[in-house]
């Protein structure tokens, strides 16, 4: 179970991403253009923000299970190892539930806006603020805390 969690939370990530750049880039072209705020960009945004949901209650469900958070850093002597597990235990959950609360609050915003343009640049800095924290917190390979694969395969 653990596995596939892990497979599936690597995976649906880059559904995370390629859903907020597109949000983003849908979101400047509308903005900058001064374009009616239509229903394909309302679904993008909606998308966008049930997929963030998603990823975060696989990243719940996971990090509950995971070996590497139970671990306790204090009894670890390799500073590496101590690293990665802190890394885990409270800056990759708390950056990504914080990057979480600002697409919904981006994407919730949004939708109530009133003005066309307002939706638009509303959606444009929250999800662009989120995308920057998450690409902060994802454990890329050449991460210095953790560096995981770019997909697992299992």
């Amino acid at each position: 179970m653990y596995a596939v969690l892990l497979w599936l939370h690597s995976a649906t990530r880059w559904l995370v991403l390629l859903s907020l750049f597109y949000a983003i880039y849908t979101a400047a072209r509308g903005y900058f253009r001064m374009r009616p705020f239509t229903g394909a960009a309302n679904r993008i945004r909606h998308w966008t923000a049930t997929l963030a949901h998603l990823q975060l209650t696989i990243g719940m469900i996971l990090y509950f299970q995971s070996p590497i958070v139970k671990l306790s850093p204090a009894a670890i002597d390799n500073p590496a190892v101590v690293r990665e597990i802190s890394f885990f235990k409270y800056l990759h959950i708390a950056l990504m539930l914080l990057a979480v609360i600002m697409i919904t609050i981006g994407s919730a915003a949004g939708k109530r806006a009133a003005i066309d343009r307002q939706k638009y640049r509303i959606m444009l800095y929250w999800f662009a603020a989120a995308l920057l924290m998450i690409l902060l917190a994802i454990p890329w390979p050449f991460s210095p805390f953790a560096h995981r694969p770019y997909i697992r395969i299992y």
